[in-house]
């Protein structure tokens, strides 16, 4: 995905770069996200519930961090059609990773390993992306074309991905407008990252190969929270379909953001849609904070063309300094290298994040390129902690002929970590007289992002020779289409109209039980109030007393069909449903025994059993008559709940209590 960032050539951008200044994220408005020139755009990989992976039949969805084997890969780069290098994978080649796979011979095969051609495509994922493309209202392609997408990081053995596009030019409502759909793509996801310390990077294959999709919206987001609520109609699209994998990790988002002046930063992976407010909020804010410091800096006389540094070698100078990490750093043989930044003084303290600083986005680069992991990983002359003593300060400066208005920072760790240290810090350095350079981000927890990598470009992708062209026919077009649910913001407006309870009404319109709503009400007759609480009330309090999965749709529908027959009341579906599930069997069809009792033997038992309470009820000098009903009300449920309905127990303890006058 791409977007052009806004020109800057003009004096209403110049004049707020000047004057506007991020506030606090609560006290936002959305005039001030119009002044900076917010935008954002989202790429959502979303994985399918199938039953095999996309390119071989290894079983989908099977984790375990149990492993059999493990393989050691290095990563190099190759040309694209063109004779170029993409520069992402040139990046993760000067890491110099050693990348290991714990291997599960349960959950892959030669196949992940490069070590087998591919599969053919998976019919049952293809036919699930092309329902969700539809669903989006995207133009779909007459013709599959399998593309590899490299990538060098160590996240798939064979250094590229095996995707390619369904659909494109769909659009979805949102507010008084829509936004668009760029494409959908279908593809195989990654491994999962166990570790990454120093130069050995560690992943776990069990995800390997999962097929799933990626849906890219045009950048038409003007604030963070409207990309939060685009990601979120998005979501429950798909989720609509009931043929998409739930629960972490089952979907994440990659963010675009930029502002007036910037470019398009990805934030990668962020794994649940509350995080990405704050985390977009953040990256624009980094952004204008870069452009004004990029201004300081062409103040102060100093621009790509005139930036100047020096590098140089202080580990005899620092041979007695008691800062602890540089001085087990010499102690274990390592170097420790100085650069000297000139006219920098004081900006690596410039403010880009919430609470973070320019020194950081050198420290991130430090961090990922020279693997140097260990933080911290790099000291400055602007710092204002505890690092070196002042009197060390003095000497490194007068020995890297550092000036008044200079920035010295300093860099330790093996020789080629070291030096590739040194030279990550003037490339970061230099990149800030020039603005925003296009990257690829982490989120934290926090809501902050740090750096991952160059941002990928088109170089990285060419077409897949293993895999030949497969056609979509109309027919299958159309035999998917007839399939589709309705969007679920017409399911919940019907809802409504029914009268359904509003805390069911959104999670039943994605529900995988949505079908079975309406057949319970259309078919069966059963009021939507009952069947919307049954279908997802009931559950939910079954699922959080860990008694209920989200596969036991079998037994909802026999729980429902049995209330319908008039086997037990409303209140006995929750009984019924729970009793099933302990036994490991839903009702029998033949099965007409009925758990009320008969009225006379139900009368004699709520007399009998509000006379038991008749010492208590007196003892506590309820004078209130209403409050006399909720007390035996709770006795009496306590007994028949889920075998009589409530309101004929509400009857009959109204009736006991004339006749009784406790």
């Amino acid at each position: 995905m791409s977007f052009q960032a806004n020109t800057e050539d003009s004096c209403p951008f110049q004049d707020a770069l000047e004057t506007f200044r991020f506030k606090p994220f609560q006290d936002m408005k959305e005039e001030d996200y119009r002044v900076a020139g917010f935008k954002s755009g989202l790429e959502i990989h979303q994985q399918l519930l199938t039953e095999k992976k996309l390119f071989c039949r290894c079983p989908a969805g099977r984790y375990s961090d149990h492993y059999h084997a493990e393989i050691l890969r290095h990563m190099r780069p190759t040309l694209s059609e063109l004779g170029e290098y993409d520069g992402t994978a040139l990046m993760e080649f000067k890491t110099k990773k050693d990348i290991i796979y714990h291997i599960n011979r349960e959950t892959v095969c030669t196949y992940e390993m490069d070590d087998t051609p591919p599969f053919e495509l998976n019919d049952e994922a293809l036919d699930i992306s092309l329902a969700i493309a539809q669903l989006y209202g995207c133009s779909m392609v007459d013709e599959i074309h399998i593309a590899r997408k490299q990538y060098l990081d160590g996240s798939i053995p064979t250094g590229f991905q095996r995707t390619t596009i369904v659909g494109v030019d769909g659009r979805i409502p949102y507010k008084d407008r829509t936004i668009d759909i760029v494409q959908l793509g279908l593809e195989e996801d990654a491994c999962r990252e166990v570790s990454d310390t120093g130069h050995r990077r560690v992943y776990l294959t069990d995800r390997l190969g999962m097929p799933l999709i990626e849906t890219v919206t045009a950048p038409q987001m003007r604030t963070p929270v409207e990309v939060a609520e685009v990601g979120e109609i998005c979501r429950r699209l798909v989720r609509s379909t009931g043929r998409v994998r739930t629960g972490i990790g089952a979907a994440r988002q990659d963010v675009n953001v930029s502002v007036n002046g910037g470019t398009r930063i990805e934030i990668k992976g962020v794994h649940r849609i509350p995080y990405i407010p704050l985390l977009t909020y953040n990256e624009a804010m980094r952004q204008w904070n870069l452009l004004r410091l990029r201004a300081e800096l062409a103040r102060r006389g100093i621009t790509a063309e005139t930036f100047s540094s020096r590098t140089d070698d202080v580990t005899r100078l620092l041979r007695k300094t008691k800062y602890e990490p540089i001085h087990n750093a010499i102690a274990e043989g390592k170097v420790v290298k100085c650069v000297t930044l000139v006219g920098f003084r004081g900006l690596l303290r410039w403010q880009t994040q919430t609470d973070t600083f320019f020194s950081l986005e050198i420290s991130d680069r430090v961090r990922v390129i020279a693997c140097l992991t260990r933080l911290p990983n790099i000291i400055h002359s602007d710092s204002q902690g505890e690092t070196l003593a002042t009197s060390e300060w003095r000497k490194v400066k007068k020995a890297a002929g550092a000036g008044d208005d200079d920035t010295v920072v300093i860099v330790w760790g093996d020789s080629m970590d070291a030096e590739a240290g040194a030279r990550e810090i003037v490339i970061r350095a230099r990149e800030a007289t020039i603005g925003v350079p296009s990257e690829t981000r982490q989120a934290f927890s926090d809501g902050t992002n740090g750096f991952e990598r160059i941002l990928p470009g088109a170089d990285r992708m060419y077409p897949d020779t293993d895999l030949p062209p497969k056609k979509i026919t109309a027919q299958r077009l159309k035999d998917i289409r007839a399939t589709l649910p309705e969007p679920f913001w017409i399911r919940e407006a019907r809802y409504r109209e029914l009268g359904v309870p509003e805390d069911c009404i959104g999670p039943l319109a994605i529900s995988r039980y949505a079908s079975l709503f309406e057949k319970a009400v259309t078919e069966w007759k059963i009021s939507p109030v009952t069947a919307a609480v049954a279908l997802i009330q009931i559950p939910k309090r079954l699922r959080k007393k860990g008694v209920m999965k989200q596969s036991d749709g079998d037994e909802l529908e026999l729980a429902l069909d049995g209330f319908r027959r008039g086997l037990y009341p409303r209140e006995g579906i929750a009984v019924r449903l729970q009793k099933s599930i302990d036994d490991g069997k839903a009702d029998e069809a033949g099965d007409d025994s009925r758990e009320s009792l008969p009225a006379p033997s139900l009368r004699q038992s709520f007399t009998e059993a509000v006379r038991k309470a008749r010492h208590e009820l007196v003892d506590s000098n309820f004078a209130d008559g209403e409050k006399k009903f909720r007390w035996l009300m709770g006795v009496v449920m306590r007994e028949f709940r889920g075998k009589v309905d409530g309101r004929e127990v509400s009857e009959q303890v109204r009736a006991i209590l004339e006749e009784v006058r406790v």
